[in-house]
């Protein structure tokens, strides 16, 4: 049976071109422009549709349906949208039941949303921040460029192939999706970790001159931190602790605060 919700125009015409998909693409970038807490993502989603629905739907009834359903409340990842885009045009050009679509939304926003943050917060950020932060204390001008250049090259390599791809494979491509959801993003956080791990190693300086005497010999902690235990210990513990405490909900400004106030104090007392 027939869902009551589907458009009248039921005739399928291949309407969308390259063109068309590139400029949704570049509408993508204002999903956020009207965030709000009662419909995420859904004005800029359904702005980035726009060129594509009314070019699918000739009927005024059928696009007032079909925009108002993609107004309803959307929320996924930011680079990673034109992927949902890509599949949902698809679909609309085909005159799939908004039913159906709909399922399909709130099917893939949730593991992209996922897929997005490993990939890009946990991985690709630390990694082309790192190698501009490294070129920018060594005192090289091109740092920051480099940084720009290498994330967002990535970033919008994903942004327009992910559109294409979404839309030329439609639904068979949520089938592949969700089977490497849970690969990808564990795949991605190890990444990210290790990066960040590196990180640590490389850019936290945290040191301390604490002697201990003892009648055989005078012990200097931080060489025995360093050769008996683990290096770069203090670095990781400190790391560790700023992490924890940004758990319980303080601010970076803080931890910002409570970082000088250590190395100054730790200074003043002699312990670092």
């Amino acid at each position: 049976m027939e869902s009551n919700a589907a458009y009248i125009d039921r005739n399928t015409e291949k309407v969308i071109t390259k063109k068309d998909l590139n400029r949704m693409t570049w509408r993508s970038l204002f999903l956020q422009a009207s965030f709000n807490y009662e419909r995420m993502q859904a004005c800029g989603f359904l702005y980035g549709l726009i060129p594509g629905l009314k070019k699918i739907h000739k009927d005024k009834d059928d696009l007032s349906k079909s925009m108002t359903m993609h107004m309803e409340f959307f929320n996924t990842h930011p680079f990673l949208v034109t992927f949902i885009m890509g599949i949902v045009i698809a679909m609309e050009e085909n005159k799939e039941d908004p039913d159906t679509i709909r399922a399909i939304k709130v099917a893939t926003m949730g593991p992209l949303g996922g897929i997005g943050d490993a990939l890009f917060w946990m991985t690709l950020l630390p990694i082309s921040a790192g190698i501009g932060a490294s070129m920018a204390m060594q005192g090289n001008i091109a740092g920051p460029f480099v940084f720009l250049i290498i994330f967002n090259t990535v970033h919008f390599a994903l942004r327009f192939g992910l559109m294409n791809y979404g839309y030329n494979t439609g639904v068979k491509a949520i089938d592949s999706l969700k089977a490497n959801t849970e690969n990808i993003s564990r795949a991605a956080s190890i990444l990210g970790l290790i990066v960040v791990g590196g990180l640590i190693a490389s850019f936290v300086n945290l040191t301390t001159p604490i002697v201990i005497h003892t009648k055989g010999a005078d012990v200097v902690l931080q060489e025995l931190l360093d050769a008996q235990i683990m290096p770069k210990l203090l670095p990781l513990a400190y790391s560790l602790l700023m992490y924890k405490l940004l758990k319980k909900d303080l601010s970076p400004v803080k931890l910002i605060v409570i970082t000088v106030v250590v190395g100054i104090v730790g200074h003043v007392i002699g312990i670092l």
